[in-house]
């Protein structure tokens, strides 16, 4: 508590005085200090001055007077042209590369400049790094990671892709978990090297604060660990008062926490590229080197776009999967279906062929909770064990899903059972308590090799303050007891299409119940109505014997109460006509109808209509059922997916004047590979994604599509110019 009795903050230590107790939320992003490899200018974006700078920077670029206060223009005036230029560009994402010669050493730069949340522009002086003939490299690799689809071996081939195009020592692809937990997922390595391949790191390894810089400056190098930071000068701004952002800073000092760690693994320079994947941050490009290694801004850069690449192509690939799991799970809804208008028992379906049920979540056995019957198929555990999971179930927070492979960590009563079940998924089938279509899996000991004791992070000396990030590497393995095998994210899509699809099976269920068991009509009555889904029910002449309250939401006020019969619903949509022909036939034919309408009024909303006959007996029928599903967010998603289709390519064109006609014809060639990669993840999210999700996930295709056509561009640009520089001068 503080003097005044409020609770105390938390400390949020400032770059450098973090230790690691409190490493977690050290401000890396304010580090005032750079490697010695290059140098830094804030200049005031008006006047151009130089408002701070790195204490090397005058020896760097070759000035023997101090440079702060003078006008970028007194050390080069084609820059100041340059740089002012570019000043209506939105710098505040991907900095801009320019190549200059600064000073009276007149030394070829390699020049990042970018906008900082704390005002000016940055400019960050490189030595100029040797031309690299990009294009027919990039365009075979995009080619080589578009053409796989598996992701073990996408990933095998990126590690290969990013070792050949960056020359390090090892590269890792290195995967987060649901617990941000890491894992060595695939590997290329020097040959002598011990392998980290399926080695597994504690998520405290990489600071959240960490994480987030990774998804804003997607490639970090660290040169040489054994550099001494090179200060800025002043710390804070005289202009604003504020120290400087370095989030987008390429030569940003490393947090004095991670050197150590990277020196107690051996490692003398890294280059790190983050894969993105919907919008979060899903693994790492970890490239590691045994002597101190620049990498120039051209590698950096076809490092960054290639991970952009790999990212998109994982979306694409995770969302083939949920669409493949998908159409396994349809013709288990068939038999459902078929089954409750023909013979009333759709569980008999559901659990007649267990397979069906089983193998798409790779689950050994499966039980529905169900009006208090319990049924199974493979092995579970028993009846009253299985009760006990569904009260448990109801006493935590309603979700529409839930999942976990260590169940006795969640419920310590089930560890009896973790041989048959230390696995559960469980999905509830409608909004009464008890109810649950559940899936298990056994035990599985199993061993865990981390990357050290991950329980062994800290280590303190005989000084307190002599703290360090875990000294030993070598592999340390632990049994582990009580977990099963994880869930996918195909299991888990699997799962909840089924769990989905039996939901509305049981509504379904319900309402034809209703029709022929009228002493349950008044439990069946509840069920209905508090369904979310819109659903109509009339007897065999047509006349409306229920229509839930989600239906009324979907009419005017007072509408609902004027209609008695089920044709009279054609006088609220739009193609009136088509309607009743449909609902007659439906009446009068007794087909099953499937098909999309639009409400009248308003922004006519779109709904997709489900009509079936019900019959007691083949020549009976007792009456109907329409069920009304809103396509609101399907037609967004729709689309979202054509203006992403129809404007992928132009608004992504070259800004004029930046790059001739050969340059723009490189450009043109890459950049038709990425629209490709781009518009196949497309496809395959729109067909494996669920509808609310798929507008987000066609905006970070689209945006990933835009921050790689803005870094090729600047490629592109960069190298003609290092050629025609290069050319000037043999002349």
């Amino acid at each position: 508590m503080t003097g005044d009795g409020t609770p105390a903050l938390p400390s949020v230590p400032a770059f450098g005085q973090a230790d690691l107790s409190n490493c977690e939320r050290e401000q890396i992003h304010l580090a005032g200090s750079i490697q010695p490899h290059g140098a830094l200018l804030l200049v005031d974006e008006q006047d151009l001055r130089i408002v701070q700078a790195s204490a090397n920077a005058a020896r760097f670029l070759g000035e023997a007077d101090p440079l702060l206060g003078r006008a970028l223009g007194d050390l080069d005036g084609a820059l100041e042209r340059r740089v002012r230029a570019l000043g209506a560009d939105p710098l505040d994402a991907v900095p801009v590369a320019l190549q200059c010669r600064v000073g009276r050493r007149a030394v070829a730069c390699d020049v990042l400049l970018h906008r900082p949340s704390t005002g000016g522009l940055v400019l960050e002086f490189e030595p100029a790094g040797e031309p690299l003939d990009f294009a027919e490299q990039v365009e075979r690799a995009l080619q080589k990671l578009l053409s796989t689809y598996n992701l073990q071996s996408l990933c095998d081939e990126a590690a290969r892709i990013f070792r050949d195009i960056s020359g390090y020592d090892r590269v890792m692809i290195y995967r987060f978990d649901e617990d941000g937990h890491g894992e060595v997922f695939s590997e290329q390595r020097r040959q002598d090297l011990e392998a980290f391949l399926g080695n597994r790191y504690p998520a405290s390894d990489i600071p959240q604060i960490a994480r987030r810089l990774y998804e804003r400056n997607r490639v970090r190098v660290l040169v040489d660990i054994g550099y001494t930071p090179v200060p800025i000068e002043p710390r804070v701004s005289p202009a604003t008062g504020l120290e400087l952002d370095m989030s987008l800073c390429v030569l940003r000092s490393s947090s004095p926490i991670h050197v150590q760690y990277l020196r107690n693994m051996g490692v003398a320079a890294t280059m790190v590229g983050s894969i993105m994947v919907g919008g979060r941050l899903w693994g790492l490009v970890s490239c590691h080197h045994y002597v101190p290694r620049i990498a120039s801004f051209a590698v950096r850069a076809v490092c960054e776009l290639l991970a952009e690449a790999l990212g998109t192509r994982i979306a694409a690939l995770e969302s083939f999967f949920q669409g493949q799991a998908e159409i396994s799970v349809r013709r288990l809804e068939q038999r459902m279906i078929e089954a409750i208008t023909r013979k009333g028992d759709w569980q008999a379906a559901l659990f007649e062929a267990s397979d069906t049920l089983l193998q798409p979540v790779g689950a050994t056995g499966a039980a529905l909770l169900f009006e208090g019957q319990v049924q199974s198929a493979g092995e579970v555990p028993g009846t009253a064990e299985l009760r006990e999971i569904g009260q448990w179930l109801d006493r935590q927070a309603r979700a529409p899903f839930f999942a976990t492979n260590a169940l006795a960590a969640r419920l310590p009563a089930m560890g009896r059972l973790a041989r048959v079940a230390s696995g559960l998924l469980a999905a509830p089938v409608s909004t009464a308590p008890g109810e649950y279509l559940l899936w298990f899996r056994p035990e599985r000991k199993h061993t865990v090799t981390w990357g050290g004791d991950p329980n062994k992070a800290v280590i303190v000396g005989n000084d307190p303050a002599d703290l360090s990030p875990r000294r030993s590497f070598a592999q340390w393995h632990q049994v582990v007891e009580g977990t099963a095998a994880p869930w996918s994210a195909r299991d888990l899509a699997a799962a909840r299409i089924i769990g989905e699809t039996v939901t509305d099976v049981v509504l379904q269920f319900r309402s034809v119940r209703m029709l022929i068991a009228q002493d349950q009509l008044n439990m069946v009555r509840r069920q209905v109505i508090e369904s979310d889904l819109p659903v109509v029910i009339c007897d065999s002449g047509g006349e409306i014997q229920l229509a839930n309250q989600a239906f009324d939401h979907l009419l005017p006020d007072g509408a609902r109460k004027a209609l008695h019969h089920v044709e009279e619903l054609f006088e609220h949509f739009e193609d009136a006509a088509l309607t009743r022909r449909r609902l007659r036939d439906v009446l009068g034919n007794l087909r099953s109808w499937r098909g999309e309408v639009r409400l009248r009024g308003g922004e006519g909303r779109a709904l997709l209509v489900r009509a079936d006959p019900v019959f007691s007996a083949p020549d009976r029928v007792l009456g109907f059922i329409f069920l009304f599903n809103d396509l609101t967010r399907r037609k967004e998603a729709d689309a979202a997916r054509r203006r992403f289709q129809e404007g992928i390519v132009e608004s992504h064109r070259p800004r004029a004047g930046r790059l001739d006609s050969r340059e723009d014809l490189v450009f043109r060639t890459l950049l038709a590979s990425v629209v490709e990669n781009a518009q196949l993840a497309a496809l395959e999210i729109t067909d494996g994604v669920e509808a609310e999700r798929m507008p987000d996930l066609l905006e970070s295709v689209r945006a990933s599509v835009a921050r790689t056509a803005d870094m090729l561009e600047v490629l592109i640009w960069h190298a003609h110019h290092v050629a025609a520089k290069r050319s000037t001068e043999q002349d």
